[in-house]
């Protein structure tokens, strides 16, 4: 297979990759414009998020280089319909948390990982945030588990009203590092 510079992944509409496929390597706000369903995926390089409903709407999973055989074994609900590229950054990250919705409540500024906002900052919930610099993973539960929602640079004034409804609460942050591309060999 050829080195590829480009971020690309291949979308196919059974699982396990097969049946018809479409290739793309920047956002697709609907997937059922070129599949009838999308059940699986391979992402050849980059990093991507990928959504069960259209518009980067509803649940969210985080794919990296590699093969995704059956996404309601990855725990979507349904098959996916859009997807957004996730670009790389190189510098450093910045983000400020907010206990409430409209930059209420506590306020805290995260440059790194953070495990637990319960923990580090003794707060039960970010209802908002303020992400001034790189690309971060927020999450459900604590140590970065449970449903996430990708956060790019700008302002999040109510993270309940965002892509995924079915989340009430955002509890640990990860930075999408440049080292979620796996080595070329």
């Amino acid at each position: 297979m050829p080195f590829r510079w480009l971020l690309q992944i291949i979308f196919y509409e059974d699982r396990n990759f097969q049946g018809r496929s479409y290739e793309t390597s920047s956002d697709c706000p609907e997937l059922t414009s070129y599949l009838s369903r999308c059940n699986s995926c391979r992402v050849e390089s980059g990093c991507f998020m990928v959504y069960d409903r259209s518009n980067f709407q509803g649940n969210q999973y985080f794919v990296r280089r590699g093969e995704y055989g059956d996404y309601q074994r990855m725990g979507m609900s349904d098959s996916v319909r859009s997807c957004r590229m996730i670009p790389m950054h190189k510098g450093q990250f910045r983000m400020q948390v907010y206990e409430r919705e409209n930059f209420g409540g506590q306020m805290h500024e995260l440059m790194d990982d953070c495990d637990s906002i319960q923990e580090r900052y003794r707060m039960s919930d970010c209802q908002s945030c303020n992400v001034m610099e790189g690309h971060w993973l927020m999450y459900e539960q604590p140590h970065f588990r449970g449903r996430q929602m990708y956060v790019r640079p700008g302002e999040y004034r109510n993270l309940r009203e965002m892509g995924n409804s079915s989340v009430n609460r955002y509890t640990s942050m990860r930075r999408v590092l440049d080292s979620c591309e796996s080595q070329h060999h």
